[in-house]
Protein backbone atom coordinates (compact mmCIF):
# COMPACT_ATOMS: atom_id res chain seq x y z
CA UNK A 1 0.00 0.00 0.00
CA UNK A 2 1.30 3.64 -1.05
CA UNK A 3 2.49 6.01 1.99
CA UNK A 4 -0.30 8.86 2.31
CA UNK A 5 0.79 11.57 0.00
CA UNK A 6 1.97 15.03 1.50
CA UNK A 7 -0.98 17.77 1.50
CA UNK A 8 0.98 20.83 0.57
CA UNK A 9 0.11 23.82 1.74
CA UNK A 10 1.62 28.01 1.04
CA UNK A 11 1.94 30.79 3.21
CA UNK A 12 -0.93 32.43 1.90
CA UNK A 13 -3.32 29.96 3.01
CA UNK A 14 -1.71 29.93 6.50
CA UNK A 15 -2.44 31.33 9.74
CA UNK A 16 -0.63 34.48 9.69
CA UNK A 17 2.01 33.71 12.44
CA UNK A 18 2.42 30.77 10.44
CA UNK A 19 2.78 32.23 7.51
CA UNK A 20 5.85 34.57 8.87
CA UNK A 21 7.49 31.04 10.36
CA UNK A 22 7.04 29.95 6.94
CA UNK A 23 8.37 32.40 4.85
CA UNK A 24 11.24 33.05 7.20
CA UNK A 25 12.33 29.27 7.02
CA UNK A 26 14.64 28.59 4.43
CA UNK A 27 14.52 25.20 1.89
CA UNK A 28 16.08 22.45 3.03
CA UNK A 29 16.06 23.41 7.17
CA UNK A 30 15.48 20.81 9.96
CA UNK A 31 12.93 22.08 11.91
CA UNK A 32 11.20 20.64 14.49
CA UNK A 33 7.44 21.79 15.50
CA UNK A 34 6.55 21.51 19.28
CA UNK A 35 2.54 21.11 19.66
CA UNK A 36 2.22 20.97 15.97
CA UNK A 37 -1.52 20.80 16.37
CA UNK A 38 -2.95 18.97 12.78
CA UNK A 39 0.37 19.82 10.73
CA UNK A 40 -0.75 22.76 9.11
CA UNK A 41 2.79 24.49 9.18
CA UNK A 42 4.83 21.02 9.03
CA UNK A 43 3.06 20.55 5.51
CA UNK A 44 3.93 24.30 4.04
CA UNK A 45 7.60 23.54 5.14
CA UNK A 46 7.32 20.08 3.66
CA UNK A 47 6.13 21.36 0.43
CA UNK A 48 9.16 24.11 0.07
CA UNK A 49 11.54 21.07 0.95
CA UNK A 50 12.44 21.48 4.95
CA UNK A 51 13.10 18.42 6.81
CA UNK A 52 10.11 19.34 9.48
CA UNK A 53 8.97 16.96 12.11
CA UNK A 54 6.31 17.76 14.93
CA UNK A 55 5.97 16.68 18.51
CA UNK A 56 2.05 17.05 19.25
CA UNK A 57 0.25 16.09 22.68
CA UNK A 58 -3.41 15.30 21.40
CA UNK A 59 -3.76 11.86 19.61
CA UNK A 60 -6.39 13.43 17.57
CA UNK A 61 -4.15 15.63 15.97
CA UNK A 62 -1.26 12.97 15.94
CA UNK A 63 -3.65 11.15 13.75
CA UNK A 64 -4.25 13.83 11.31
CA UNK A 65 -0.81 14.69 10.79
CA UNK A 66 0.37 10.93 9.69
CA UNK A 67 -2.74 10.76 8.08
CA UNK A 68 -1.35 13.75 5.71
CA UNK A 69 2.00 12.01 5.48
CA UNK A 70 3.64 14.15 7.58
CA UNK A 71 6.20 13.24 10.80
CA UNK A 72 4.82 13.72 14.23
CA UNK A 73 5.16 12.16 16.92
CA UNK A 74 3.08 12.28 20.44
CA UNK A 75 4.71 13.66 23.25
CA UNK A 76 4.26 16.54 25.45
CA UNK A 77 6.91 19.73 25.12
CA UNK A 78 6.80 19.65 29.38
CA UNK A 79 8.66 16.49 29.65
CA UNK A 80 9.94 15.31 26.46
CA UNK A 81 11.84 17.73 24.66
CA UNK A 82 14.99 16.66 27.26
CA UNK A 83 15.17 13.65 24.63
CA UNK A 84 16.22 15.59 22.09
CA UNK A 85 20.10 16.12 21.53
CA UNK A 86 21.50 19.57 21.29
CA UNK A 87 21.89 21.46 18.18
CA UNK A 88 19.37 18.30 16.40
CA UNK A 89 17.85 21.20 13.90
CA UNK A 90 18.40 24.12 12.44
CA UNK A 91 15.08 25.88 13.88
CA UNK A 92 12.80 24.74 16.42
CA UNK A 93 9.00 26.10 16.73
CA UNK A 94 6.40 27.08 19.83
CA UNK A 95 3.14 28.64 17.65
CA UNK A 96 0.26 29.19 20.22
CA UNK A 97 2.16 26.44 22.44
CA UNK A 98 4.28 28.65 24.81
CA UNK A 99 1.31 29.70 27.39
CA UNK A 100 0.01 26.03 27.47
CA UNK A 101 2.81 25.04 29.38
CA UNK A 102 3.68 24.47 32.89
CA UNK A 103 6.80 25.82 32.77
CA UNK A 104 7.55 28.74 29.58
CA UNK A 105 10.71 29.34 31.06
CA UNK A 106 12.04 25.93 30.74
CA UNK A 107 10.71 25.17 27.58
CA UNK A 108 12.36 28.33 26.22
CA UNK A 109 15.79 26.87 27.31
CA UNK A 110 15.17 23.41 25.61
CA UNK A 111 14.05 25.20 22.52
CA UNK A 112 17.23 26.88 22.32
CA UNK A 113 18.91 23.89 22.89
CA UNK A 114 17.84 21.96 20.88
CA UNK A 115 17.61 24.68 18.05
CA UNK A 116 20.30 27.93 17.47
CA UNK A 117 17.02 29.60 16.39
CA UNK A 118 13.55 29.72 17.40
CA UNK A 119 10.36 30.98 16.59
CA UNK A 120 7.64 31.77 19.37
CA UNK A 121 4.66 32.85 18.67
CA UNK A 122 1.52 33.52 21.35
CA UNK A 123 -1.29 36.04 22.08
CA UNK A 124 -1.07 39.25 23.95
CA UNK A 125 -3.53 39.16 26.93
CA UNK A 126 -2.56 43.03 27.41
CA UNK A 127 -3.99 44.11 23.89
CA UNK A 128 -6.60 46.99 24.95
CA UNK A 129 -9.43 44.61 24.52
CA UNK A 130 -8.86 42.28 27.15
CA UNK A 131 -7.94 44.84 29.47
CA UNK A 132 -10.91 47.04 28.98
CA UNK A 133 -13.16 44.04 29.28
CA UNK A 134 -11.50 43.24 33.29
CA UNK A 135 -11.59 46.93 33.72
CA UNK A 136 -14.99 47.85 32.91
CA UNK A 137 -16.53 44.11 33.46
CA UNK A 138 -14.30 42.55 36.16
CA UNK A 139 -14.02 39.44 34.08
CA UNK A 140 -11.89 37.15 31.82
CA UNK A 141 -13.37 38.21 27.98
CA UNK A 142 -14.60 36.16 26.04
CA UNK A 143 -12.89 37.52 22.62
CA UNK A 144 -11.31 36.53 18.98
CA UNK A 145 -8.35 36.62 21.28
CA UNK A 146 -9.85 33.84 24.57
CA UNK A 147 -12.65 32.18 22.30
CA UNK A 148 -14.05 30.41 25.20
CA UNK A 149 -14.14 30.77 28.93
CA UNK A 150 -11.77 30.86 31.22
CA UNK A 151 -12.23 27.36 32.82
CA UNK A 152 -12.37 25.62 28.89
CA UNK A 153 -9.39 27.68 28.09
CA UNK A 154 -5.74 25.44 27.29
CA UNK A 155 -3.92 28.76 28.60
CA UNK A 156 -3.04 28.45 31.38
CA UNK A 157 -0.28 31.64 31.70
CA UNK A 158 -1.80 34.69 30.23
CA UNK A 159 1.42 36.16 29.34
CA UNK A 160 2.14 39.68 27.47
CA UNK A 161 4.55 41.47 24.89
CA UNK A 162 6.27 42.84 27.54
CA UNK A 163 6.07 40.07 29.94
CA UNK A 164 7.85 37.97 26.88
CA UNK A 165 10.76 40.63 26.06
CA UNK A 166 11.61 40.67 30.27
CA UNK A 167 12.23 37.03 30.04
CA UNK A 168 14.21 37.31 27.17
CA UNK A 169 16.23 40.23 28.81
CA UNK A 170 16.71 37.57 31.63
CA UNK A 171 17.93 34.54 29.79
CA UNK A 172 20.06 35.98 27.77
CA UNK A 173 18.03 35.51 25.21
CA UNK A 174 18.14 37.76 21.91
CA UNK A 175 14.93 38.79 19.63
CA UNK A 176 16.30 38.89 16.13
CA UNK A 177 13.28 39.62 14.75
CA UNK A 178 9.31 40.12 16.15
CA UNK A 179 5.98 40.32 13.81
CA UNK A 180 2.40 42.28 15.60
CA UNK A 181 -0.91 40.91 14.26
CA UNK A 182 -4.46 42.31 14.78
CA UNK A 183 -7.46 40.91 13.11
CA UNK A 184 -5.43 38.72 10.71
CA UNK A 185 -3.44 41.90 9.66
CA UNK A 186 -0.30 43.15 10.27
CA UNK A 187 0.17 45.50 13.62
CA UNK A 188 2.39 48.27 14.18
CA UNK A 189 5.44 47.47 16.25
CA UNK A 190 5.26 50.73 18.24
CA UNK A 191 2.64 50.27 20.81
CA UNK A 192 1.91 46.65 20.59
CA UNK A 193 1.83 45.86 23.57
CA UNK A 194 -1.32 47.36 23.84
CA UNK A 195 -2.18 46.80 20.18
CA UNK A 196 -1.06 43.67 19.18
CA UNK A 197 -3.34 40.38 19.59
CA UNK A 198 -0.81 37.72 19.12
CA UNK A 199 3.00 38.30 18.64
CA UNK A 200 6.13 36.23 16.44
CA UNK A 201 9.43 36.21 17.94
CA UNK A 202 12.43 34.91 16.17
CA UNK A 203 14.52 34.29 19.03
CA UNK A 204 18.48 32.88 19.34
CA UNK A 205 21.14 32.86 21.76
CA UNK A 206 24.61 34.72 21.18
Amino acid sequence: MSPPATVEATPGQLRPDLAVIADHVEPGARVLDIGCGDGELLAALTAKGCDARGLEIDPTNVAACVGRGLSVMQGDADTDLAYYPDKSVDYAVLSQTLQTTRRPDLILENLLRIAPRGFVSFPNFAHWRVRASLMLGGKMPVTKLIPVAWYETPNIHHLTIADFRALLAERGIRAERSWYFTGGQPSRQRFANLTAEHAVFLVTRD
